[in-house]
């Protein structure tokens, strides 16, 4: 089932995620909903508090970057293949030197803005079957996660820009809390004036 996107300005978007355990009721079709939902606003990543969850939850395929002819065959590959469900997250390292990349957001529809973050970093999570799992992750991959982490501890990519490039983007945010904006998928807005 398509779920709809929570957009900017709804609180569960700032709250931290709580950790899951085996018990979380229904888990199993929410992480299907979830792909679901994610596929059809073409998007890489999802994480719970985008549907309205504030749980330690998300998503990623980064399949569709790997498309991009600019690529190396060797990330292409690590690309195409990268599709994880991602539960109780962490990041232990983070290393490297800071990249920018334009990043956009589904709960952000319309507005995307170059992001530093860090080359490389060692995650540690549970799969869907709760198994434990370390990885180090480089480059895009690496940054997809770091931009779905942020989303399960209260963190928007909009946070991380300049005090001017926010104030610049002020109005563009408070339009897309009330509705006025048009994605191609489902949202929910928290500040929509009902008629």
């Amino acid at each position: 089932m398509i779920l709809p996107i929570v957009a900017y300005g709804d609180p569960v978007l700032r709250k931290a995620g709580k950790n899951i355990d085996t018990d979380y009721p229904e888990l199993e079709k929410l992480i299907t909903n979830m792909w679901e939902t994610m596929s059809n606003a073409q998007g890489v990543g999802l994480a719970a508090p985008q549907i309205g969850k504030s749980i330690r939850l998300f998503i990623i395929d980064t399949s569709p970057y790997a498309k991009d002819e600019d690529l190396s065959e060797e990330d292409k590959n690590t690309l195409k293949d990268f599709k994880h469900v991602f539960i109780n997250a962490q990041i232990l390292t983070e290393e490297g030197d800071e990249w920018a990349f334009n990043e956009g957001c589904l709960s952000i529809p319309d507005i995307r803005e170059d992001v530093f973050r860090k080359e490389q970093i060692t995650i540690e999570y549970q799969d869907e079957n709760f198994n434990k799992q370390t990885k180090t992750l480089n480059g895009l991959v690496a940054r997809v996660f770091q931009h779905e982490y942020d989303h399960i501890e209260g963190i928007l990519f909009t946070d991380k820009l300049s005090s001017l490039k926010k104030r610049l983007l002020k109005k563009k945010l408070a339009n897309i809390s009330k509705g006025k904006i048009t994605a191609d998928y489902r949202m929910r807005f928290p500040n929509l004036k009902r008629k």
